[in-house]
């Protein structure tokens, strides 16, 4: 093959976007030179570890632009410190069944036992299933549609938050929302009603979500859409955040305690 022939292919390629490709095809080219490999093994393998490079790139784009938090996959949840979590629930969850049939997910729990992990995990999910998903915290979200709304652009902003397959709403109950709050969050509720996911994370139970949203009618009205196809998860456990306190303490008091038997405080 001519330094010719090559040029114009690594031009093809850069024209192309296969990015890819052009990194790994003088090794590769040698190797197959080397192998005998036919031209339809080469070809074989060129665009197999193109598509999986474009696949990874458009899973770490998704994931760029979704907002999480936290990027902590299912595996890195310690499901044995929260023995009521049921493990096959969020399996079946990470399946991304839910999100095909567009059921919402909720998970409630005290602060600290990990809603938000969870919630962006399955979110990490959807992503690399490249399905269009967000992430907001709920005080984030009602700042945002009341300022779409002070601004005369609500519909707007309404129709690319009901874009999405999957939104994820964090935290809701944690602050106080007022009534105007309360009916645009339901606004995009109604939007989303059986046509896409979104999964809600909250510290408050369901009887207290009255208070959350200011007025029982339309805290009635939310509930009825956002349970009508939908999970639950109810988690009951200890606070990750403390018990990593008081493992830091007890590391803490064992290092003092080693250093007064050596003498040295």
């Amino acid at each position: 093959m001519t330094e010719f022939t090559m040029e114009r292919l690594r031009e093809n390629l850069e024209s192309l976007k296969m990015k890819n490709t052009l990194e790994i095809l003088d090794n590769y080219l040698e190797r197959a030179v080397s192998d005998k490999l036919n031209i339809v093994e080469v070809l074989d393998h060129i665009f197999t570890e193109e598509a999986k490079s474009k696949r990874k790139r458009a899973y770490e784009k998704q994931i760029q632009m979704s907002g999480f938090p936290i990027k902590k996959t299912l595996e890195d949840f310690d499901f044995a410190f929260q023995p009521s979590i049921d493990r096959r629930q969020i399996d079946e969850l990470a399946t991304m069944r839910f999100l095909e049939n567009g059921e919402n997910v909720v998970f409630l729990g005290p602060p600290g036992v990990g809603k938000t992990h969870l919630a962006s995990s399955l979110g990490m999910v959807a992503a690399q299933h490249r399905f269009s998903t967000y992430y907001i915290n709920c005080h984030q979200l009602i700042e945002q549609l009341k300022k779409a709304h002070f601004e005369n652009r609500l519909p707007d902003k309404l129709k690319v938050l009901a874009k999405y397959k999957l939104l994820i709403i964090d935290e809701i109950g944690y602050l106080p929302m007022d009534i105007q709050g309360a009916n645009l969050f339901f606004q995009l509720i109604a939007r989303r009603y059986e046509k896409a996911s979104t999964v809600f994370t909250s510290n408050k139970t369901f009887s207290q979500w009255n208070e959350v949203f200011a007025d029982v009618t339309i805290a009635s009205a939310i509930l009825d859409r956002v349970l009508h196809h939908c999970t639950v998860i109810n988690i009951k456990g200890e606070s990750y955040r403390l018990k990593e306190r008081k493992e830091f303490m007890r590391q803490k008091q064992q290092i003092v305690n080693t250093l007064f038997e050596q003498g040295q405080v």
